[in-house]
C-alpha cells in the first residue's frame, strides 16, 4: 500500500460525475496488491452480495459456480454473500447459520475458486434488528421502521455468547477453505447499531458513550483475529456514513477504525449508509463517485488498505480513485452481476465489450428484499450460471439466425446467438440501436442506460453480428435464414379523449416527447402514472443538469453533510434534511391514473420511495381514481373525488401503457414452410414494459437454438 496522504479531501468535494466508461488505461485498477497474508492480482473488489443461493444448503453447487465464474474473470478479491455466526442473525428465518455442516460444503466454493486463482473471504453478518423473525436481537429494544419486528436487547450473556460464535465461524471458515473473512459492520447492521446511539442505549459496558458503543465491535475483531490465525485475511465493513439521524460522528468513526486496526484488522472496506436511510446510496440516480472524498478522508487517518464502494462502478472512475490515492481497492459488487469478465476484458483492452451495470436493482436487490433470488438485469445468466448456458455450437450446426429489433431484447438476443456460434443478422427498422433503452437515457437519474447500449454495439460489432438499420423487415427479407427471433417491442397505448370544441392542449405520446420530436408546454397533464409516467414527470421538472450530473447539487438535495460537522453525515432537518427539497422548476406537471391505489406504488422496493420523493419535491400534482373526460379548450377535463374538473393544460403526454408490435410475427405464423420463429420481449408481451423478462427471454431462446 501507497503511504497514506497527509492532507485528506474535504467533504463535500468535487468528484468526477460521468467519466467515460471505456478508460484509457486501468494501470493501476489492474495491478497486484500485497495485503498481508497474500497479494491480490488486481485492485477489484467483487463485493459482498446476497443472491439467495447462501440460504440454502442444496444450493452450494449453484454458489460455487457463479463465484467460479467471477474468479475465472479475474476478480482479485471475492467477498461472499452474509452469513450469520448464529440463528438470531439470520436474514430471514430461512437463512443459514454458517455451522460445520455448511462449512464442510463450502469447500466445494473454495476450491472452484482457487482453481481459477482467485482469493475469496466469508462475509460474517449479523441482521441485528433487520432479521425478518421473532429471534432478533439489537444492542437495544428497537424496531427499525422497515421492519415489522421489534428486536429484543441483548443480555451481557448473550453478548459473550455472540463474541465466541463470531470466533468460531471464522474457524469453521479457515478449515472450509476460505482465504479469510470479512466482517459486517455497516449498513445498519447489528454491530453498526451498537456503535450507533440510535440504536445502542445501553448504560453498561457495551454502550453509555462511544468508547462503549465500540467495545463489542472491536471485540469480535478482535475474537476473529484471533481465530483466523495470521495467515489470514480479515477484512472490516466500516460505515463511514450512517445518512440516519444520532448516526456516528466522524470522530467516532476514526477511532472506531483505528481501534479495528490494532485489533487486527488487515483490510477496511468502506460501507455508506444504512438500510433504512432515506438517502439514496447505489441507486442510478446517485452520482458516480458521490463518497469517495469520505473514503478519501479515512485513507488518510489508517495504515492499512481501504476499499472504496458505492457507486465506484466503472472502470474510468476506478482507475481515476486508485490514481488520486483515495483508496487502495475498488468494490464493484453489482458490475459483478452484470459481466463476470469485466477485468479479463479490461486486460484484454476490450473495456466496450464490459457488460455495463445501469443499477437499476430490479433483478437483483428489489427480488432479494421480497425473498426472491437474486439475478441482474443486463445478465439474466447471473446466479443461473448451472442451468442458463450459452454453449457453442459445432461449425456444422450453426445456424442463421435473423433478430428482427433493435431494442434490448433484440440486441441482447443477438449477442447470444452469435456468442454460440450462430450467423446472426439484426434488423432495425430506424437508423439507431437501443428501442426504449434510447427513451430511458433521457431520463434524469437514468444517464446510464446509455452505457449500456455502447456495450451492446460494441458487443454485437466483437460476435460478427451483421446489423441492417433503416429496414423494416418483412416476411419476404427473411427466407433462407433457419431461425427468426421477433423482438418488434411496443408502441404506445392510444388513448381516446373526446376532442375540444375549439383548441385544447396538445396532446402527445411520451415516446415522441423523449425522443425530442414533440415538445411539452409550462402546464402538463401526465395520462397514466407507471413507471413510464413516473419517468416523464421527473423528465419535465429536473434541472440542467440533472442532480445525477452535478455531485454537489446533490448532496444538498438531499441534505448529506459533513460528518465533522453533522452526526451521521446528514444535516438536520429544516437545512437541506434527509428528504430532498428543491424549489419547483417552474413548469406546473400533473400526474393522474386511474387506480385508486398510491401513486409509484408498483415501481422498485429499493427505489420507488426515491422516485416517489423527487415527484414531491418537484411539486409534481398527484391525481388517482382519475376518469378522463376528453378535452375542453382549457384543458383536460376528467372526474375526480366524483366532481368534474378541467386541469388548465397545454400539453397531455400519454403513458397508459403500451401495445405489442407483431405484424411480423403473425406474417411468419401465416407461411406454410418458413423458419422457426421466436417471439420474445414486448412484442410477446407488453405489459408492464418489462426489460427483466424480455432479456431474460432473449438468452433462453439463443441458448435453445
Amino acid at each position: 500500500m501507497s503511504a497514506p496522504s497527509p492532507t485528506p479531501a474535504p467533504f463535500p468535494a468535487s468528484a468526477p460525475t460521468a467519466p467515460s466508461a471505456f478508460p484509457a488505461s486501468t494501470r493501476r485498477l489492474l495491478s497486484p496488491l500485497d495485503l498481508g497474508p497474500f497479494a491480490v492480482r488486481n485492485r477489484l473488489v467483487m463485493g459482498s452480495m446476497h443472491t439467495g443461493l447462501e440460504d440454502r444448503a442444496e444450493d452450494v453447487p449453484r454458489l460455487a459456480e457463479f463465484l467460479a465464474e467471477r474468479a475465472r474473470g479475474g476478480a482479485g478479491l471475492i467477498v461472499t454473500g452474509g452469513f450469520s455466526p448464529d440463528i438470531s442473525g439470520r436474514l430471514t428465518a430461512h437463512s443459514r447459520v454458517f455451522d460445520g455442516r455448511l462449512a464442510e460444503r463450502h469447500r466445494l466454493v473454495t476450491r472452484a475458486v482457487h482453481e481459477h486463482d482467485g482469493r475469496i473471504l466469508l462475509q460474517i453478518l449479523h441482521a441485528g434488528r433487520y432479521a425478518a423473525h421473532p429471534l432478533a436481537v439489537s444492542a437495544s429494544s428497537t424496531r427499525a421502521p422497515i421492519s415489522p419486528i421489534r428486536a429484543r436487547r441483548m443480555s451481557r450473556w448473550g453478548i459473550g455468547r455472540l463474541i465466541r460464535a463470531y470466533a468460531a465461524t471464522a474457524r469453521r471458515a479457515r478449515e472450509a477453505g476460505y482465504d479469510g473473512v470479512e466482517i459486517m459492520g455497516s449498513e445498519g447492521y447489528l454491530l453498526n447499531q451498537f456503535a450507533a446511539p440510535r440504536t445502542n442505549r445501553r448504560r453498561d459496558a457495551w454502550g453509555g458513550d462511544a468508547a462503549g458503543r465500540r467495545a463489542l465491535l472491536l471485540a469480535v475483531t478482535a475474537a476473529v483475529r484471533e481465530a483466523l490465525g495470521a495467515d489470514r485475511l480479515l477484512s472490516y465493513r466500516i460505515s463511514l456514513l450512517d445518512l440516519v439521524e444520532e448516526g456516528q460522528t466522524w470522530e467516532e468513526t476514526l477511532d472506531l477504525a483505528q481501534g479495528l486496526v490494532a485489533a487486527g484488522a488487515d483490510v477496511l472496506s468502506t460501507g455508506i449508509g444504512w438500510h433504512e436511510a432515506r438517502v439514496p446510496t447505489i441507486a442510478t440516480s446517485v452520482p458516480r463517485g458521490a463518497f469517495v472524498p469520505v473514503t478519501a478522508r479515512l485513507r488518510a487517518a489508517v495504515d492499512v488498505p481501504v476499499v472504496a464502494s458505492n457507486r465506484v462502478h466503472d472502470p474510468a472512475l476506478a482507475e481515476q480513485v486508485l490514481a488520486r490515492g483515495e483508496a487502495d481497492l475498488v468494490s464493484m459488487a453489482r458490475p459483478f452481476l452484470a459481466d463476470p469478465e469485466l477485468p479479463n476484458k479490461l486486460a484484454a483492452h476490450r473495456a466496450r465489450e464490459v457488460v455495463a451495470c445501469i443499477a437499476c436493482n430490479q433483478s437483483c436487490l428489489d427480488r432479494v428484499f421480497v425473498g426472491e433470488g437474486a439475478s441482474c438485469l443486463v445478465n439474466p445468466r447471473a446466479a443461473h450460471e448451472t442451468t442458463l448456458r450459452l454453449v457453442p455450437v459445432p461449425a456444422h450446426r450453426a445456424r442463421r439466425v435473423a433478430v428482427v429489433g433493435g431494442g434490448p431484447a433484440g440486441l441482447e438476443a443477438a449477442v447470444a446467438a452469435a456468442s454460440r456460434g450462430h450467423h446472426v443478422t439484426l434488423f432495425e427498422a430506424t437508423e439507431e440501436l437501443g428501442g426504449q433503452f434510447l427513451l430511458a437515457a433521457r431520463i434524469p437519474g437514468k444517464e446510464d442506460y446509455a452505457q449500456a447500449l455502447e456495450s451492446w454495439r460494441a458487443r454485437l460489432l466483437a460476435a460478427g453480428v451483421g446489423v441492417r438499420l433503416g429496414l423494416r423487415a418483412r416476411a419476404e427479407n427473411l427466407v433462407g435464414f433457419d431461425s427468426v427471433i421477433v423482438a418488434t417491442g411496443v408502441r404506445p397505448r392510444e388513448v381516446e379523449l373526446a376532442p375540444a370544441s375549439a383548441g385544447g392542449p396538445v396532446v402527445v405520446s411520451y415516446a415522441q416527447l423523449l425522443s425530442g420530436q414533440a415538445t411539452a408546454g409550462n402546464r402538463v397533464a401526465i395520462i397514466g402514472a407507471g413507471g413510464i409516467g413516473v419517468d416523464v414527470a421527473e423528465f419535465l421538472t429536473a434541472p440542467t443538469p440533472s442532480f445525477t450530473l452535478d455531485v454537489e447539487a446533490w448532496r444538498e438535495r438531499w441534505g448529506i453533510g459533513d460528518p465533522a460537522q453533522h452526526r451521521g453525515g446528514l444535516q438536520p432537518r429544516g437545512t437541506g434534511g434527509p428528504t430532498p427539497t428543491t424549489a419547483p422548476s417552474g413548469r406546473e406537471v400533473h400526474l393522474l391514473q386511474r387506480s385508486t391505489t398510491r401513486i409509484g406504488a408498483g415501481l422498485g422496493r429499493t427505489t420507488g420511495w426515491v422516485h416517489r420523493a423527487e415527484l414531491r419535491h418537484a411539486g409534481v400534482r398527484q391525481h388517482v381514481g382519475v376518469e378522463y373526460l376528453g378535452l375542453a379548450p382549457e384543458g383536460l377535463r376528467i372526474r375526480e373525488d366524483g366532481a368534474e374538473a378541467v386541469l388548465e393544460v397545454d400539453t397531455v403526454v400519454l403513458c397508459a401503457g403500451q401495445e405489442s408490435v407483431r405484424d411480423l410475427a403473425d406474417e411468419l405464423a401465416a407461411l406454410a414452410d418458413g423458419p422457426a420463429v421466436h417471439v420474445i420481449g414486448g412484442a410477446e408481451r407488453a405489459a408492464q414494459l418489462d426489460a427483466q423478462r424480455a432479456i431474460r427471454q432473449a438468452v433462453e431462446v439463443a441458448a435453445a437454438l
